[in-house]
C-alpha cells in the first residue's frame, strides 16, 4: 500500500483487544474480578465440606459412642484397678488421684447436656458431690454417658472411678464438704426401682403418726412445715430405707454403746456373763404373759426374764453375774413404751451387808452410760436431736444423787404435783401419768432426770422381792427412773426356801406347781447366799436419754401385738 492511501480506523470497543476481535484476551480488570468470585466459591465450598465432614465425624462419633465402656450396668468382668477408699478417709494426699468407690446414688442434678452433678452415700450421712462432665473428643466421658447418669435410679448401688479434686466452694449438702469427685467411670451394681416405698429424704425426717394402722391404698404421708414425713408402720414396713436413714445409724450406734457400755463396767467390777435359755419347760413368775409354743410333744414358753437363772447362778457359787439378751412378753399393750420383744441387760450379785450395795452398782453402771454417751457420742446425739428435738439429759452431780422411797415420792406428789394426784397412797403403785409427773417435779426440785425409787410396796413387786425386815408393807426393791419413765426393775430376793414358799403363797401361787417348783428346788437343795439385782429395758434407755416418741424406733426390728414383720 503507497504512502498515499487513507490509514484505517483503530477500533474503540473496549471488549475487543487491539488486533483481536471476539477471542481477544480479556483486561487486567476483569481477570481480577473473575479470579477473585473463583476463590470466593471455592473457599465457600471448602466450609461447606468442613461442616459435613464434622457432622460426619459428630454423627459417627455419636453413633459409636466413645465412651460406651466407661457406664453401664455392672458385669463380672467389671474391675476397675484405682485404689478403693471410703468417704470418711478422704484427705489432702488424695486430691489429684484417681480412685475407686461403691455407694449409693443420693440425689442429681443436670448442668446442661454435657454435666451432671449426682451425690454419692456410702453409709449413714457420709455423702461426697460427683461430677460428671463430657470431654471434647468424647471418649473419656460422652453426653451419651453423662444423660445416662441422670437416668440411673435413686438408692442404686453404683460403682465409681474417680479423681479427687477440691470444690471452687464447699458443697453445703454432703457431709464430705472440702472434696469432690470428678467420675471417669460409673457402674450400676444393683439397681433401685424408679419408685421407692419410702424416700431418702423422707425417711431421714421425723416419723409422723405413732399408731400401726394403716389406711390400705392411701399413701401414708403427711405434710408436716413443709416437708413430706411418712407414718412410724411406713418407716418399718420399708426396713431398708428407714434403716438407711443418718438418723437411723445414729441411734444404731448410741444403742450398741449403751449395750456395750454396760458390760465394759460390770466385767470392771469383777461380774462374770453368762447365757440364759429363751425357750423354758413352764411358765415362769405365776405363767401371766407368756408365749406358749409348741415343743415336739410337749409345750413350751419363751423366758419373761433371766430372772430364775441368774439367781441359779449365785447359788452356783457366782458372786457376780450379767447377761445381755432378748426377753418375751405376751401383753396386749400397744403403747409406745412396750413390745413384745426387748433386749434385757441384767445383773445379779451377791450381798455382803445391805441390798443397797445392789442399788448402787447398778446406779454406777447407769451413771457410766449416761457419762460415757455424753463424752464419745455427741455426734450421734446431735444428730439424733437434729431430727428429733430434745434436751439435754440431767444428771446429778457426783455424791448428790436422788434416792427417794416410793412413799416419798407420793408424798411429793401429793404436795406439789397436779391436783388429780393430790389423794395417791403409799400402798399403791404407780400408774405411767403419775411417774411422768413426778418426774417433772424432780426435775425442777433436784435439777436431774435420773433418780431412784426405793422401798416399792408389797402389792406391786413379784413373790421374789424380799419385804423388808422393819416394815413387811414395802420391800427391799426399786424401781429407776429417767425423764419420769421407768427404765430398771431390781431388789433383794428371798433367798431361804421356807420364806420363798411363804411369799408364793402370799401371791397366791403354788410353791409346787411346775415352773415354779423347780426354782424354789435350787433354795431346798444348797445353802444360797443373800442376793440382788436388776434389770434394764435397753430399748427404752435410749429411747428416754434421746426423749425419742417411741421405743419402736430404737428396735432394729421391733416387735408388737400388732407386728411380726419384717
Amino acid at each position: 500500500m503507497s504512502s498515499s492511501e487513507p490509514a484505517k480506523e483503530v477500533p474503540t470497543d473496549p471488549a475487543i483487544a487491539p488486533g483481536g476481535g471476539e477471542d481477544a484476551a480479556p483486561s487486567k480488570k476483569g481477570a481480577k474480578k473473575a479470579e477473585a468470585k473463583a476463590k470466593k466459591e471455592a473457599e465457600k465450598a471448602r466450609k461447606a465440606a468442613e461442616r459435613e465432614a464434622a457432622a460426619a465425624a459428630q454423627s459417627s462419633a455419636a453413633a459409636e459412642d466413645l465412651a460406651k465402656e466407661n457406664y453401664g450396668s455392672s458385669l463380672p468382668s467389671t474391675k476397675i484397678s484405682a485404689p478403693y477408699i471410703h468417704l470418711r478417709d478422704i484427705a489432702e494426699e488424695h486430691v489429684d488421684k484417681v480412685v475407686q468407690l461403691q455407694a449409693w446414688v443420693q440425689n442429681s442434678r443436670a448442668q446442661g447436656g454435657k454435666m451432671m452433678f449426682v451425690e454419692l452415700r456410702e453409709e449413714g450421712n457420709w455423702a461426697v458431690q460427683g461430677v460428671v462432665a463430657a470431654t471434647a473428643d468424647g471418649k473419656g466421658v460422652s453426653k451419651q454417658m453423662v444423660k445416662w447418669v441422670g437416668g440411673v435410679s435413686l438408692e442404686s448401688f453404683v460403682l465409681v472411678e474417680a479423681t479427687v479434686k477440691k470444690p471452687l466452694e464447699p458443697v453445703k449438702s454432703c457431709k464430705v464438704s472440702e472434696y469432690e469427685l470428678h467420675l471417669s467411670k460409673i457402674y450400676v451394681i444393683a439397681p433401685a426401682p424408679e419408685k421407692l416405698g419410702i424416700t431418702f429424704a423422707v425417711a431421714s425426717r421425723a416419723v409422723g403418726r405413732l399408731d400401726e394402722e394403716e389406711v390400705e391404698g392411701v399413701e401414708d404421708l403427711a405434710i408436716t412445715e413443709g416437708a413430706p414425713t411418712a407414718s412410724l408402720a411406713t418407716h418399718l414396713n420399708n426396713p431398708a430405707m428407714h434403716g438407711r436413714a443418718p438418723v437411723s445409724h445414729a441411734i444404731d450406734e448410741v444403742r450398741i454403746a449403751v449395750e456395750d457400755l454396760f458390760c465394759d463396767y460390770l466385767k470392771a467390777q469383777g461380774f462374770k456373763r453368762f447365757h440364759p435359755p429363751s425357750l423354758i419347760g413352764a411358765a415362769s413368775e405365776g405363767g401371766a404373759n407368756v408365749f406358749k409354743l409348741a415343743y415336739f410333744e410337749k409345750e413350751a414358753y419363751l423366758a419373761q426374764s433371766p430372772q430364775f437363772y441368774k439367781q441359779y447362778q449365785i447359788a452356783a457359787g457366782k458372786k457376780r453375774v450379767f447377761c445381755v439378751g432378748p426377753v418375751f412378753r405376751a401383753e396386749n399393750s400397744n403403747t409406745p413404751r412396750h413390745m413384745t420383744e426387748f433386749i434385757g441387760l441384767d445383773m445379779e450379785m451377791e450381798i455382803q451387808e445391805h441390798y443397797h450395795e445392789v442399788m448402787h452398782m447398778l446406779e454406777g453402771v447407769l451413771l457410766h452410760i449416761f457419762r460415757g454417751l455424753a463424752k464419745d457420742y455427741r455426734n450421734e446425739i446431735e444428730l439424733i436431736r437434729s431430727v428429733y428435738p430434745s434436751e439435754e439429759f440431767l444428771l446429778p452431780e457426783p455424791g448428790k444423787e436422788v434416792r427417794l422411797t416410793f412413799a416419798e415420792g407420793q408424798a411429793l406428789l401429793r404436795a406439789e404435783g397436779p391436783p388429780e394426784f393430790a389423794s395417791v397412797t403409799d400402798d399403791e403403785d404407780m400408774s405411767t401419768p403419775q411417774e411422768k409427773a413426778l418426774g417433772a417435779l424432780v426435775r425442777k426440785k433436784y435439777n436431774t432426770d435420773f433418780y431412784v425409787l426405793d422401798k416399792f410396796p408389797v402389792d406391786a413387786r413379784p413373790f421374789y422381792a424380799l419385804p423388808d425386815p422393819e416394815n413387811a408393807k414395802v420391800t427391799n426393791a426399786y424401781d429407776f427412773m429417767m425423764r419420769g419413765q421407768e427404765i430398771l426393775s431390781g431388789g433383794q430376793r428371798v433367798h431361804l426356801p421356807h420364806e420363798l414358799e411363804a411369799t408364793i403363797r402370799s401371791k397366791g401361787l403354788d410353791p409346787n406347781q411346775p415352773g415354779i417348783k423347780e426354782y424354789v428346788d435350787v433354795f431346798r437343795s444348797v445353802g444360797v447366799p443373800p442376793h440382788g439385782g436388776g434389770g434394764i429395758g435397753l430399748d427404752r434407755v435410749v429411747a428416754w436419754y434421746l426423749n425419742l416418741p417411741t421405743v419402736h424406733l430404737v428396735a432394729d426390728y421391733p416387735r408388737t401385738p400388732k407386728r411380726l414383720f419384717p
